[in-house]
């Protein structure tokens, strides 16, 4: 093995695998260290992909020429559009993967850069110099050396595992958690703090009674994550499955709290707000007698479901009783149990935008170590840290996105300006340029960001710039078309919309919310747009109509998104003193000491800063 790489990458998760593929696409020679090659990525909680905003972070990764949509496409049994009956900036993809094959083709696509390598082994400290990080130390006693160096660590950081009142230490279950980093980190002047999380029950199919539950079908048309329209799936499609609790199951689950870790204080780590365990839903919401459960097949060659909605901690037994009874899980077996995992992080504000600690020059952070939960979120950091170790041990600028140009930019912008107090999750509501980042439109936003800096090639930007061209062409085309009322009337009256009297232009129709391209198809203009490898004729006409229904929004949220903008240039200079600035309040200066944004922008986004304080330090910078 060589004993110099620009990049070690620790941890093999969503994070540690993103940011080492990035790294190694852009040339770096990367070393990835992991406890257990044969689990890439692996998917230790619910088996699937996307979700509400998570899916618009999947398609992003994408556009920047990272590889979950990849991987993902790959590995799909079962696809659905989630929020369809909302508007656009709401729809977000999700897919359940074959867990074992998702890892697998993880390692596949890692196996192919010349430059990255894999190392079996846990790393017990960072080494570094004055000039900043200098290389790792392993447990296997290697002494490697690195110019950057991402830590993904995931839940390992001091990792323990709960089941009832039996607890021990663990990264995941069957698993060993780290003992040594964390310790170290903090020796080094980094702030840290203790999470939760937890996964629900794993089930044998062959024990349920699938004719007594709701099925719930994947999509017919199918869907992906990928723009890479020759990256689909070989897998057959699986179905779902919808069940709820009922009262005998709470009246069960509630006589076990006195052995629940969540309740006597054994947990001390925070847990996620946005995904309760079973028993704080019935805790927290006392008034209902019933709660929606997922059934969900881990893969195509095995029997083991995942129950999404029943995470809990209570003792095996407990969770085994209240399962048998609900509806078709009456002779339920239990594979593996629901358990909760306590884990170190570190708070996300101790690192700049690009993800490198301010502490120590060229460590990077990525994942749960940053205080976010799920897959997505962690791939999204890790692709971004991987891109911004390679630049920064080549002395280029980091590679930064703003709020207005994608979730990853909301995701990682909230982190290092507001900090954490609990497991961050994205939601499109975090967005409020959300019309802006659509899931359909990431590649336009962001592939030529990621072509500039080497993530992407010639070829498939030609094909990005070929799509957009088509699908302006067709905006305007659909502009430039009229039609009569003897031309659409019948059409109008059929679908309960109101007829013309006149002729009109097909935008203006289009812009009725009942109308759809597929309503106008007998006047619409065809469309000049073969399927290629990279684009769909469908794609083309969605996005297009797309376009044209919230052009007014898009153009709203372009404008208050270069408004707020102009607060990004208005740069303050490392180091300054904010107590000197006696017109701040006492909240600002100690949090503007404590967080030092670099922009006025990053200030008026900190929690607690007035427009007060933001007035005085314009007028201080000259503004």
């Amino acid at each position: 093995m060589e004993s110099l790489f620009d990049i070690v990458v620790v941890g093999g998760g969503h994070a540690g695998c993103e940011a080492a593929a990035a790294a190694a696409r852009l040339g770096s020679r990367v070393l990835l260290i992991t406890m257990d090659l044969n689990r890439m990525a692996q998917m230790s909680c619910n088996p699937a992909i996307g979700g509400i905003g998570k899916g618009q972070i999947v398609r992003e990764i994408d556009a920047l020429g990272g590889l979950t949509g990849v991987v993902t496409d790959l590995s799909t049994i079962h696809f659905r559009m989630l929020n369809r009956s909302k508007g656009p900036a709401m729809w977000s993809p999700r897919a359940q993967c074959d867990k074992l094959r998702f890892s697998i083709e993880w390692r596949n696509m890692l196996s192919k850069f010349p430059t990255l390598n894999m190392l079996h082994d846990t790393v017990v400290s960072i080494d570094t110099d004055g000039n900043g990080v200098s290389g790792v130390r392993t447990k296997n006693g290697f002494n490697i050396k690195a110019r950057a160096v991402v830590l993904t660590a995931g839940t390992f950081l001091n990792g323990c595992i709960h089941i009832g009142l039996v607890s021990y230490s663990g990264g995941r279950i069957g698993e060993e958690s780290s003992t040594d980093l964390s310790a170290q980190l903090q020796s080094l002047g980094f702030t840290m703090g203790r999470m939760k999380t937890g996964t629900p029950v794993r089930l044998d199919a062959r024990s349920i009674n699938l004719k007594k539950l709701e099925k719930q079908y994947p999509e017919e048309e199918g869907g992906k994550f990928s723009y890479d329209q020759r990256v689909v799936t070989s897998l057959p499609q699986r179905c779902c499955y919808i069940l709820r609790t009922n009262p005998k199951v709470h009246d069960i689950l509630r006589e076990g709290f006195n052995q629940s870790p969540l309740f006597n204080g054994q947990i001390k780590g925070v847990g996620p707000r946005y995904c309760p365990s079973i028993e704080t839903k019935i805790d927290t919401f006392a008034d209902k007698d019933s709660h929606q459960l997922f059934l969900e097949p881990e893969g195509i060659d095995t029997n083991e479901m995942y129950l999404n909605g029943f995470s809990s901690s209570l003792p095996l037994q407990v969770q085994i009783d209240a399962l048998h009874k609900v509806k078709g899980l009456e002779k339920a077996v239990v594979m593996r149990p629901g358990y909760a995992i306590e884990y170190d992080y570190f708070d996300p504000t101790q690192l700049n935008h690009s993800l490198e600690t301010k502490l120590v020059r060229n460590l990077f952070f990525a994942g749960q170590i940053n205080g976010t939960t799920g897959y997505e979120e962690a791939a999204g950091q890790g692709l971004m840290a991987g891109i911004n170790a390679h630049r920064s041990i080549n002395g280029l600028e980091p590679f930064v996105l703003g709020r207005d140009q994608g979730y990853i930019g909301v995701l990682i912008d909230d982190l290092v300006v507001k900090g954490v107090d609990e497991p961050y999750r994205v939601f499109t509501s975090r967005a409020e340029y959300r019309t802006l980042v659509r899931q359909d439109n990431a590649d336009e936003r962001l592939s030529p960001l990621a072509h500039s800096i080497g993530m992407i090639d010639d070829e498939r930007m030609d094909l990005v710039s070929d799509k957009h061209s088509r699908i302006q062409a067709y905006i305007d085309a659909i502009k430039s078309t009229d039609v009569l009322p003897s031309d659409i009337n019948s059409t109008l009256y059929f679908i309960g919309s109101s007829g013309i009297n006149q002729k009109r232009s097909l935008q203006d129709l289009l812009l009725r919310p009942e109308i759809t391209l597929s309503t106008l198809e007998d006047v619409a203009p065809k469309l000049d747009a073969p399927d290629t490898a990279y684009y769909s004729r469908e794609e083309i006409m969605q996005s297009a109509e797309l376009r044209i229904k919230y052009q007014h929004y898009i153009e709203k949220e372009q404008q208050t998104a270069e408004k707020y903008r102009q607060l990004e240039h208005i740069r303050i200079a490392d180091g300054f003193d904010f107590n000197k600035l006696e017109s701040l309040s006492t909240e600002a200066r100690q949090k503007l000491t404590r967080i030092a944004p670099k922009t006025i922008g990053e200030a008026k986004r900190i929690p607690g800063i007035s427009p007060n304080d933001i007035n005085v330090l314009l007028i201080y910078f000259g503004r």
